[in-house]
């Protein structure tokens, strides 16, 4: 596991709020909770609930964080218990977005393989824009778009077996938001490779 990891671990079942932080820049952590669709990330006791690609893989609970952490000095809510959905699989999900102008979109998401997909930000004016995510393979490797590796696991999870000697990635991506009118939701990939499990906006200063 990599990444700067430090705050509270606070239960993600607390509130459904989405929660802003001040920090020098003043971020929201999307609480995506009650959205998660897929399980990526299992325990011992669970293997075979994972569901990162068609084989069943998944992440190793016990090599992962949850809930209010750091990476690279952005705050995220992230779901690494492995009892449950853990992530949003991409459907075209809308996901509301507290108003307000912001600058980036910040994503800790992993793909079952490279993808380049578009998600559609909408702004308070009616505006709706397309803009590309990009995010690499969860299988170990150097980042194809040149993202942030958020965490790495020592071990995979199959189905029926803990492969040792490999591991999987998250990634720390980002969407910039160009208009300076406010953004009100953003509509995810319609792509099931493409796995988010946890979303922060950063807001104009």
């Amino acid at each position: 596991m990599t990444g700067n990891l430090s705050g509270t671990r606070r239960d993600l079942t607390e509130s459904t709020e989405s929660v802003t932080r001040t920090t020098g820049h003043r971020y929201t952590m999307l609480n995506l909770r009650s959205r998660f669709n897929n399980c990526a990330v299992t325990g011992v006791d669970r293997l075979a609930d994972g569901g990162l690609n068609i084989w069943g893989n998944s992440l190793p609970a016990n090599s992962l964080p949850s809930g209010e952490i750091l990476v690279d000095s952005i705050p995220f809510l992230f779901s690494g218990e492995g009892t449950g959905p853990d992530n949003v699989r991409c459907a075209g999900q809308l996901l509301d977005v507290p108003g307000g102008k912001a600058d980036w979109l910040h994503l800790l998401a992993t793909s079952e393989r490279r993808t380049e997909d578009e998600l559609l930000l909408h702004y308070a004016d009616g505006a709706c824009d397309p803009e590309w995510l990009r995010v690499s393979d969860f299988w170990p490797a150097t980042p194809h778009f040149g993202e942030l590796l958020a965490f790495r696991t020592p071990t995979m999870h199959y189905p029926h077996h803990v492969q040792r000697n490999l591991g999987g990635q998250v990634w720390l991506t980002r969407v910039p938001v160009p208009r300076r009118t406010p953004l009100t939701a953003l509509r995810l990939p319609d792509n099931p490779a493409v796995h988010v499990f946890a979303l922060t906006v950063e807001w104009t200063r």
